[in-house]
């Protein structure tokens, strides 16, 4: 109950319309692309040299971008900067306020006489002088002899013990 198959012959239609068809079209799709690889060689330095001029140009648009982030970031730090050091200047006056504060209440304990009672004094010491010279001017005529010093000078040096040496 089986049967042989019979072998199918090639048909000797080679030259079919569809065939013939079939063909053209492969030769046509062949040509088509030859043609787009040729055009590509000619115009493909062309397409190269407008890409490298647009990335030229990309890149200088780039750098113009970049330089002014820069220089707006720079501008903010310097002010950032600035800004800090007043701050800083002026917490430093504070504190040396403070200090000199402190330092002039510590030397009032200690009894040393202030910048403004040293003052005081030699504004009094002037008006003395003053109200001596109305009263007596040949005093304040005499100059005071400088040889009168010299001996007390001698006799407080000779007060003092001799040092001892080692």
């Amino acid at each position: 109950m089986v049967t042989k198959m019979q072998k199918s012959k090639p048909q000797a239609d080679a030259g079919s319309p569809l065939a013939s068809s079939v063909k053209d079209s492969a030769q046509q799709i062949w040509l088509a692309g030859l043609g787009a690889f040729s055009r590509a060689q000619e115009e493909g330095g062309k397409v190269f040299d407008a890409l490298v001029k647009e990335g030229v140009n990309i890149q200088r648009k780039t750098q113009s971008v970049a330089e002014e982030k820069i220089s707006e970031a720079t501008s903010k730090m310097s002010s950032m900067a600035s800004d800090i050091g007043t701050k800083a200047t002026g917490q430093w006056d504070k504190l040396e306020g403070i200090f000199e504060d402190r330092v002039a209440k510590a030397l009032k304990k200690l009894g040393v006489p202030s910048a403004k009672d040293v003052d005081a004094l030699i504004a009094r010491i002037d008006e003395l002088n003053k109200s001596v010279q109305k009263l007596s001017p040949k005093a304040a005529a005499k100059p005071a002899t400088k040889t009168a010093a010299k001996p007390a000078a001698k006799k407080a040096a000779a007060k003092r013990p001799a040092r001892k040496t080692v």
